[in-house]
């Protein structure tokens, strides 16, 4: 039996590399390979290209160029944040504000710098945070850092960042915005102190990430003194390039790219809950990242069914299924108060094609019936 044609269909976190990244990464290769601390010409090449790509990020962001910084990863990146603005403001306080729907990299640093003062705002059915409980916790005093994303990149809902910043300043709190899953792919506006960005969800290559802090924000270091205060050691000059030259070319294709993948969302979203019988759609239908669209089965294991669909070609990914490392259901999926068991969620890359859409649709009814019938879970 031959292989079955294979359609990726999980491109949130990461992405296929960009063919801009990749030239501009073997460019760099060959160029910036040198230390770019060193003074000799080799080094200073080295530090152009880097100096280039933060400019790049600084003007797909908004800010100034000394406003950048690159971390290893995007976790390194909100790590530091919370921890730095935590070090640099505890004579106000040691309590963080975190939407509920938070990655699990800035929950689990909130309650690191913050073990007994962290509060958890909840969100409504679509994943979108409670305005009045976010504002009402940013006021209260001792608070030094509030945390909110501006995207889910498991649901793709968009948060209210505005009204939510407003909050934050009216409070003297910073706002740290994990744009991880929106960057590149829609507008992430101004509203943020400090902003981490993930090129690996762009098409950058694996082993940068960027952090934007506003020269307003008072942070202090976490560790031992280094050149780079936030992340010592620096990190890969090919890699950053590589970074900045792909969100370059996302960006100039991103209007084109949004009405196709939002249009081809629309449909998933459409014949999943019209063809797939107990099936619950999640995320907010409208304002919304226009790549990802996630969908809960009853009577479904989401590790059964992802691997079924792998084992007919369909690469997808699941969000609240139970893991292997923690056999818990997803705690965003948990906080929206929807169905957590049996979940698919599909990111979809920017070469996705009509045909690809068209077959997973096709193919998706049939892989549930299949899976639920492994179980017993058939005629309830």
């Amino acid at each position: 039996m031959d292989a079955p044609h294979r359609t990726f269909l999980d491109a949130g976190g990461r992405a296929p590399v960009h063919p801009a990244g990749r030239t501009a990464y073997d460019a760099a290769l060959a160029e910036g390979w040198a230390d770019p601390r060193r003074l000799h010409a080799e080094g200073r090449r080295a530090q152009l290209l880097l100096d280039n790509a933060r400019q790049v990020f600084a003007d797909a962001l908004g800010c100034r160029t000394e406003e950048v910084h690159l971390a290893p990863s995007h976790t390194a990146s909100l790590h530091a944040a919370v921890q730095g603005v935590a070090r640099g403001r505890r004579r106000v306080g040691s309590r963080a504000v975190v939407s509920a729907v938070e990655r699990a990299a800035v929950l689990s640093a909130a309650r690191f710098v913050a073990p007994d003062g962290t509060e958890v705002v909840p969100v409504d059915r679509t994943g979108r945070v409670d305005l009045t409980g976010w504002t009402r916790a940013v006021a209260e005093p001792g608070v030094a850092i509030a945390a909110l994303q501006h995207a889910n990149p498991e649901v793709g809902t968009l948060q209210p960042l505005e009204s939510a910043h407003e909050a934050a300043l009216a409070a003297g709190v910073p706002l740290l915005v994990d744009a991880g899953a929106g960057v590149g792919h829609v507008e992430v506006g101004q509203a943020w102190d400090l902003l981490a960005a993930d090129p690996g969800d762009w098409g950058g290559p694996a082993g940068v990430a960027v952090l934007a802090v506003r020269s307003r924000v008072r942070t202090a270091p976490v560790g031992p003194p280094d050149d780079d205060a936030w992340f010592p050691g620096g990190v890969s000059v090919p890699a950053a390039f590589g970074a900045a030259a792909a969100l370059q070319a996302v960006l100039a294709d991103r209007q084109a790219a949004d009405t196709r993948r939002r249009a081809m969302v629309a449909q998933v979203r459409a014949r999943v809950a019209a063809e797939v019988p107990d099936v619950e759609v999640v995320g907010d239908p409208d304002a919304r990242l226009p790549h990802v669209v996630t969908f809960s089965c009853l009577y479904v294991d989401g590790e059964a069914l992802v691997t079924e669909l792998d084992r007919r070609g369909f690469a997808v990914g699941s969000g609240s299924a139970c893991t292997s490392s923690t056999l818990e259901p997803s705690h965003v999926l948990a906080a929206m108060g929807v169905l957590t068991h049996g979940n698919v969620r599909l990111a979809l890359p920017r070469e996705t094609t009509q045909d690809d859409v068209d077959r997973f649709c096709a193919a998706l009814p049939d892989a549930v019936a299949h899976v639920r019938r492994m179980i017993g879970a058939v005629g309830l």
